[in-house]
């Protein structure tokens, strides 16, 4: 490894960017939708236990029983036998979100289960509905208590989306393992991915003590 290296990587760095971006715009995506998706999920299965329900918490205990890769697998090339083609993006977003909308149902359920009882019980002697009284009162206690939870499931996601290299999408690490294929370099490359991931990891890390201080001062602190 010399300075040689490095100036190849440099001069590639349009690359390097490109798949930067493909990455964070994948982890954004499946943040969100994943997030959003496991706050739905909660919601069906509250209430008296049914068949529907049953069989949603089942489902969901599958899909957490699977490598991530599996299903990056079943969605890309196993839906094609049955007359479904998806393109490697549509693939690779389906997956993601909901893979992780699966483990954030299930951070989102233990936080549910800590809540005391007297509160669904007021809220329905005031009026709420189920659906108010889900988004109004128990879904913002639910997300500031799993803050810690929400970091690790975060970081999680990030290094998901390494995989869908496989299905060629040109994401950070295929740039990486780009570089180093053409130009035989792969220490200086995969140092400035490494540099990268961290940065993002950074970020979510702000943005999770950000959370932890709005907890603390709505008197939800998880520290």
């Amino acid at each position: 490894m010399n300075l040689q290296d490095w100036l190849t990587v440099w001069i590639n760095i349009d690359r390097v960017a490109l798949g930067f971006g493909v990455t964070v715009l994948f982890f954004a995506f499946a943040t969100v939708t994943a997030f959003i998706g496991g706050c739905i999920l909660v919601y069906l299965m509250e209430g008296r236990p049914s068949f529907l329900k049953t069989s949603l918490r089942s489902g969901l205990d599958v899909l957490r029983t699977l490598p991530f890769l599996i299903v990056l697998y079943l969605l890309y090339y196993g839906l094609p036998q049955v007359g479904i083609r998806l393109n490697a993006w549509t693939a690779g977003m389906i997956a993601l979100s909901l893979y992780h909308a699966s483990y954030y149902a299930e951070i989102l359920r233990g936080a549910r289960v800590a809540l005391p009882q007297g509160q669904i019980e007021s809220a329905k002697a005031h009026g709420f509905t189920s659906f108010r009284m889900y988004y109004r009162i128990l879904l913002p206690q639910m997300v500031l208590r799993s803050g810690p939870l929400f970091g690790n499931q975060l970081v999680g996601c990030l290094k998901d989306t390494a995989f869908l290299s496989i299905i060629t999408i040109f994401e950070l690490t295929a740039a990486a393992n780009d570089l180093q294929a053409v130009y035989f370099i792969p220490m200086p490359a995969f140092i400035v991915v490494i540099a990268l991931y961290w940065c993002i990891s950074l970020v979510v890390e702000q943005a999770l003590r950000s959370m932890g201080r709005y907890a603390k001062h709505r008197g939800l602190s998880y520290e």
